[in-house]
């Protein structure tokens, strides 16, 4: 695996929003047969509760450009500091420019500014922190906003309840400075890529474009749940399986690489696949139930890219608290865990992202027809 310490970098603020429109599983009690009891029994085992879920109008640029925006302010951070912008996201915009030119316009930062993407999904937060802390190790890059996020829902069929009732919408934006005294942070990082295919959108791409027939088609698996060829898929039992054999591992790891016990670490923040997985996870790993908790996916369902994000936002909003683990797995397959020093980082919490600028399909067709045509939009 991929190891690294890396020092002179302090997290210093975070922040996460999630749209405002929000379903609770209890008002689906028709997809359980409408039995109080079969309701009752999936919430214990899988944690379902309340997800957030993005219109239409809403991409995740919109989300993680309202949360730094948000982080700017509560922090009273100057934007003309940052001199390095990173976005995880695999929703994009745009299948070009990269999201983060399009977050770097609308941020209004400062030209002399990079601005790189990163595709990936669950792990993806680690993955972005290792490579900001990775570029920051010298002083020449001072500052970094690391942007995050992901619209899990999308074009997901609310009728497919393999699907819709674990995945929900949010966004984030980090800000992290150089600093010499700051505490040293540590990673191990992995990939599986034999097992691209656990967790894969095999449509949309160069390799398989969608055509108009598959544009539109729904298949139903034995379970008679719909899918539709614009959403991702997964293998259950094996993406389980994995999750609940390389977190713990990693962990350990982890642990091991920075010579501290569990006892030594204030918070361990688990990506919220679902309650079973991490009540799994907590249970191998053996962490004292103080210290870790699936109760973000029963708040707020899985944010997929941002989900360890949003569990920090949550269960350590108001908190004081020094050494954290966060550790994600997901699509790749690929796996991140690291060791962060959280004191007297501004934790923003969780605030509601409102679409105001809501533009229809119709009218951003008008406009690149026009601007196809090269005449000049109002």
């Amino acid at each position: 695996m991929a190891k690294s310490i890396l020092n002179n970098v302090k997290i210093l603020g975070l922040k996460t929003v999630v749209p405002e429109r929000y379903i609770d599983i209890d008002d689906e009690i028709e997809f359980f047969d409408n039995n109080p009891k079969k309701l009752l029994r999936a919430k214990k085992m899988i944690g379902y509760g309340r997800r957030y879920l993005a219109d239409e109008y809403t991409t995740v640029t919109d989300m993680a450009v309202d949360a730094a925006e948000k982080l700017f302010s509560e922090m009273h951070y100057d934007r003309d500091k940052i001199d390095l912008l990173i976005f995880v996201n695999q929703k994009p915009d745009y299948m070009m420019p990269a999201d983060a030119c399009l977050a770097h316009g609308r941020l209004n930062l400062k030209k002399d500014c990079a601005a790189i993407d990163i595709m990936l999904g669950c792990s993806g937060y680690i993955y972005a922190l290792w490579t900001a802390m990775s570029l920051m190790q010298t002083d020449t890059i001072k500052s970094c906003l690391l942007l995050a996020g992901d619209i899990a829902s999308y074009k997901v069929l609310k009728e497919n309840r393999k699907a819709a009732q674990i995945f929900s919408d949010a966004a984030s934006a980090t800000i992290l400075e150089y600093q010499k005294a700051a505490e040293a942070s540590y990673f191990v990082l992995g990939t599986d890529g034999k097992g691209w295919d656990k967790i894969v959108n095999p449509f949309g791409g160069i390799k398989l474009p969608l055509s108009e027939v598959e544009l539109n088609s729904v298949v139903m698996d034995s379970a008679q749940n719909p899918w539709n060829y614009r959403h991702g898929i997964m293998q259950g039992e094996d993406v389980f399986n994995f999750s609940t054999e390389v977190a713990p591992r990693i962990m350990n790891e982890l642990l091991n690489y920075a010579q501290i016990k569990i006892e030594d670490v204030d918070y361990f923040a688990i990506h919220q696949a679902n309650k079973q997985i991490v009540d799994t996870i907590i249970e191998k790993t053996r962490i004292p139930s103080d210290k870790a908790s699936s109760e973000t996916f029963s708040k707020y369902a899985n944010n997929s890219t941002n989900s360890v994000i949003t569990v920090l936002c949550d269960q350590l909003y108001g908190k004081d608290v020094q050494k954290v683990v966060i550790c994600a797995f997901g699509v790749g397959l690929s796996w991140g865990c690291c060791l962060i020093d959280f004191k007297d980082v501004y934790n923003g919490g969780i605030s509601t992202f409102f679409q105001k600028n809501k533009i229809s399909r119709e009218e951003q067709v008008n406009y690149w027809n026009n601007f196809y045509k090269g005449e000049k939009n109002e």
